[in-house]
């Protein structure tokens, strides 16, 4: 299967690519080019590989998305969430910015469907791959910067992982540190650490709820549920935290 056509791409990222080989930089997987180099024709012959060069690959751009998208995430958190502090705010970063995140803010782009692989790589499911997809991502958003500023960087960002950490699913950015915040909490207090038990499972395999109850010094603090274990771990500390903070 060859790459699908970048005008879908580009309507999906809302932007009209002035420098439309930067986009095409951006999904040149290496092992692409030296067979994009053996069919080059006279035409393009001796045309330069350097940044916006049709047979560079996109590991350059995949460094300069690195630095985009680490200013990027710590501008949004820091605008977001005015009363975290430094621990709360990297923690999250780095949550943000893992490779599974941007694998699946990759697959909200269907980028896979448009990389540019060698034939040894495409046979190898190199456009499933989490490593290439994660990489794709970031060259993706420096060749947006490149081609239209932060602004549209910015606004990638927002719309493909900002959101989504926000809206929801298994661990919401804003909770993402509640368990360490409670076991901090107990620990200023000279109390042992929290324990999370199980108190009971529901559904079928395939869509679990679990709920989890948060215990310390011999009582139950809070009990929540959730469709994961960590993400019902998340809330009962969330509730267990806000229970403590009103009894002071």
């Amino acid at each position: 299967m060859g790459p699908a056509d970048d005008a879908q791409l580009e309507k999906r990222l809302g932007l009209k690519f002035s420098r439309p080989e930067l986009l095409d930089h951006a999904l040149t997987h290496s092992s692409a080019v030296p067979e994009l180099r053996a069919s080059q024709n006279d035409a393009s012959a001796g045309k330069p590989s350097g940044l916006t060069g049709s047979l560079a690959n996109n590991e350059r751009l995949e460094f300069l998305g690195d630095a985009v998208l680490e200013l990027l995430t710590s501008e949004y958190l820091l605008n977001t969430f005015p009363d975290w502090n430094e621990g709360q705010l990297s923690k999250s970063r780095a949550r943000l910015v893992n490779a599974h995140s941007l694998e699946t803010a990759a697959r909200r782009l269907h980028l896979g469907d448009h990389l540019r692989l060698g034939r040894g790589e495409e046979k190898t499911g190199g456009r499933d791959k989490q490593t290439l997809l994660a990489d794709a991502f970031e060259a993706v958003l420096a060749a947006v910067y490149l081609d239209a500023g932060l602004p549209a960087a910015r606004e990638m960002l927002r719309r493909t992982l900002f959101e989504q950490a926000l809206d929801g699913g298994d661990e919401r950015i804003d909770e993402s540190d509640r368990k360490s915040a409670l076991q901090e909490l107990l620990q200023a207090r000279g109390q042992s650490p929290a324990e999370y038990r199980v108190a009971r499972e529901s559904g079928p395999d395939h869509q679990k709820t679990f709920e989890i109850e948060v215990w310390a010094n011999g009582a139950r603090l809070a009990g929540a549920e959730g469709s994961t274990k960590k993400e019902a771990e998340q809330r009962a500390a969330r509730k267990a935290l806000a229970l403590l903070e009103l009894a002071e």
